[in-house]
């Protein structure tokens, strides 16, 4: 009588871990988590680091506001754009432009810093309409499109002036330095501004149709249109917002340099798509949030603080970060994507 022998069965993997990972992977909200967490990680290890040089203070927390105010409003008008799975490469122009156009109302022209600010906004949402415009009925890729929007912007500011226009008006000035006390620290108008952009856009995105017609739009055009959204309204709407955004970060970026260049925010669309990418919005659109954004700038922020507390770096690790983090977070929305297909 032969002795029967039985091989062991290969043990099944855990069904309830494969689950959570994939409920996990699955979740809208882990891009923005991770973002966060990484955030609070930088700003503990620079305590950790940096605490007998200052970086504790509440102030070296509210210069983050104060110091990337501007991007955070161009970063807010690309989020509206890419949710709608479109880009804008037109944004730095357009923030260059309104420097130059503010410096040269109010130095050569005299005109008062009041009546120039709605001046600077229309014309940057006309642009950012015209471009939407032309996206939509010609069926042109927005890539093209914007493009040529970064080159006739660019150039425009050339057409009027090749030098640098310094703004000694005192209104401006007293515009530049003014401040809201917090009691720990205060925060410039730059960067109240910006907070309340990213407020009206967090409440627009969440809590209005057109929110929910830009995410659908994003998420499956074919859909959206057999569904009857305003597919066209809603593409030309988007690119006007983001028009309108770069416009005021121009704005905020004149106050924060009092001056006006050709070459003011070159290559400043560039970071607000990072920080947008890095805030956890999809470059295919349709999923993401604005405070995600938040704090992609707040990451991009605290980068360039660390590096300045370190004081042997040079400024280009700022560039070399931003890249391995884009990287790292292209990864994070590919697994992301892969997962809700299978």
């Amino acid at each position: 009588m032969s002795a029967t022998t039985q091989t062991p069965k290969a043990k099944a993997p855990d069904s309830r871990t494969t689950s959570r990972g994939a409920q996990l992977l699955g979740d809208r909200r882990l891009p923005v988590l991770v973002t966060a967490t990484l955030f609070i990680a930088m700003y503990i290890g620079g305590l950790s680091r940096y605490a007998n040089y200052g970086f504790g203070e509440p102030q070296v927390f509210l210069n983050l506001f104060i110091d990337n105010g501007y991007l955070l409003v161009a970063a807010v008008g690309a989020t509206f754009v890419i949710l709608s799975g479109g880009i804008d490469l037109s944004v730095g122009s357009v923030i260059g432009f309104t420097t130059m156009l503010t410096a040269w109302l109010v130095e050569k022209q005299g005109l008062p810093i009041l009546v120039v600010i709605p001046i600077a906004l229309g014309v940057g949402a006309f642009g950012g309409f015209l471009m939407g415009y032309v996206i939509h009925n010609f069926e042109i890729q927005p890539f093209i499109v914007t493009l040529a929007g970064l080159f006739l912007f660019r150039g425009l500011c050339l057409v009027i002036s090749k030098e640098s226009i310094a703004i000694d008006d005192s209104s401006v000035s007293s515009m530049a330095q003014a401040q809201a006390s917090l009691g720990m620290g205060f925060l410039s108008v730059g960067a109240i501004v910006a907070l309340v952009v990213l407020a009206v856009a967090f409440y627009v995105l969440h809590y209005t149709r057109f929110g929910r017609r830009v995410y659908a739009i994003g998420g499956n055009e074919q859909s959206a249109m057999l569904m009857g959204l305003p597919q066209g309204g809603t593409k030309i709407a988007v690119y006007t917002v983001s028009g309108f955004c770069s416009a005021l970060a121009g704005l905020l970026f004149t106050l924060y340099i009092q001056s006006g260049d050709p070459l003011h925010a070159t290559g400043m669309e560039l970071d607000a798509i990072a920080a947008v990418v890095i805030g956890g919005t999809l470059l295919t659109g349709g999923s993401g949030y604005v405070l995600g954004t938040l704090f992609g700038v707040l990451v991009l922020g605290l980068i360039k603080s660390i590096i300045q507390f370190e004081g042997t770096l040079s400024s280009w690790w700022t560039k070399i970060a931003t890249g391995v983090l884009l990287c790292a977070f292209i990864l994070i929305q590919r697994a992301m994507t892969t997962r809700r297909k299978t």
